[in-house]
Formats: structure tokens, sequence, C-alpha cells
């Protein structure tokens, strides 16, 4: 799956820094993974990543497809060029990315919805799914939201390693419809969203994603 010469895309873990950096697997030994020097994609300069730090790697796989991982930093060895240590989780732990469309994640996490134009009294609910290009919120079966209109949502996402991240994102509903108990699904797209919003939502997903794998579920 993960074959010498592939380029791989590096970002940390555990940081508010939406910073990429590329790299080429050069020697691998079992679930030891030997790369050349990240290079930062903004600066174009090499990174120096102390052992411990977390991140993610993905890289496009034979198939055209991306894939996903967590590794850490193991170390570092010159041989016939400085190289990075880096561990694999082993193919089996490898996450398939749609490219096309982000992955949404059906999961409840608390949400308050605010009219942008007064349209409406804000309520608090959950999310039925969220990606990292919007969600799915239940609401009442009165509500008095509608398509087009504009929403400010507040979103509390709750990581495994503890860590509380609060998100207020400006939606556009999409679409509105029938939902169990006579409640409503309503269907909101994420608009004009920083790079760093973006990226806390699919560390989120991704999180998730670990958390369903863990227990078994199917994503």
């Amino acid at each position: 799956m993960l074959n010498i010469g592939d380029v791989l895309t590096l970002e940390l873990k555990y940081s508010d820094k939406s910073e990429k950096y590329k790299c080429r697997l050069v020697e691998r030994e079992g679930n030891h993974l030997y790369i050349d020097y990240p290079i930062n994609q903004e600066t174009k300069k090499s990174a120096f990543l102390l052992d411990g730090t977390q991140i993610k790697a993905t890289f496009v796989g034979s198939d055209g497809s991306v894939y996903l991982f967590e590794s850490e930093v193991l170390g570092r060895v010159k041989l016939k060029i400085p190289m990075m240590i880096l561990s694999y989780p082993g193919n089996e732990n490898l996450m398939k990315v749609q490219r096309r469309q982000y992955v949404r994640i059906e999961t409840s996490v608390d949400v308050a919805v605010y009219s942008a134009n007064n349209e409406f009294a804000p309520f608090v609910s959950v999310t039925d799914d969220i990606s990292a290009g919007g969600a799915a919120i239940i609401g009442e079966n009165n509500c008095r939201l509608k398509e087009k209109m504009h929403i400010f949502t507040y979103f509390i996402l709750p990581m495994q390693n503890g860590e509380t991240y609060y998100l207020k994102l400006k939606s556009k509903i999409i679409r509105i419809a029938d939902f169990q108990n006579g409640r409503t699904l309503i269907s909101s797209q994420f608009m004009d969203i920083s790079p760093q919003d973006r990226q806390m939502l699919l560390r989120f997903c991704f999180d998730r994603q670990l958390a369903m794998k863990k227990k078994g579920l199917e994503i």
C-alpha cells in the first residue's frame, strides 16, 4: 500500500496552525518509516519535529485514492542522507479519504442555533451528523427555519484526549426534511469558514472515526 518513493503530507495532530509538510518515504523496516526531512509548504524550509510529536500523514495509493494514518516521530538517523523515523500503524489501520467531499460522521454534538437576521428565537439542539463542510441539526417540528436562511451555529467539539473546542460558524440552510418523532432535520452548509476552523472540524471528524473504529462500529 505504501511504497518507497511515495510522497507523504504531514500535519501536526495537536496544533492550532494548519501547516503542512511534504516528505518522501526513503526506507521502511516493518512499522518504521524512514523519511527525508519534511519541508514546510509555506516557508519551503526543513522542519525539525521533536521526538514524540503526534502527526497525521496522508499519501496517494496506487489505486489513486488518498489514505490517512496517525503517526509519531520516533527519532532521527543519518545513513546516506539525514532521515526521520515515523511509526506506521499498518495497512489495516489506514483510512480512505473522500477527495471530492468531506466525510460526514454520524454523531451527536451540542449546537446552539441563532438567526443571522432575527427571524427566529435561538435554540439549543444536537447534530445528527457533521463534516468539515456542514452539519445536519435536529430541530423541533414547529421551528421557523426555512431553506436559504443564514444562521450562526455554535458547536461544542469534545475530543478523545479530553480537550474541548468551541466553534462559531456562519451557515446557510440547504434543506429541511422530516425526521423522527415529529421533528425536523436541518441540513446546513458552512460559509466563509477559515482554514483553521476547517482544520479543526477535520480533526474532530477524524477523532470520531478513530473512536468508532476502536468500538468496532462501521464508519
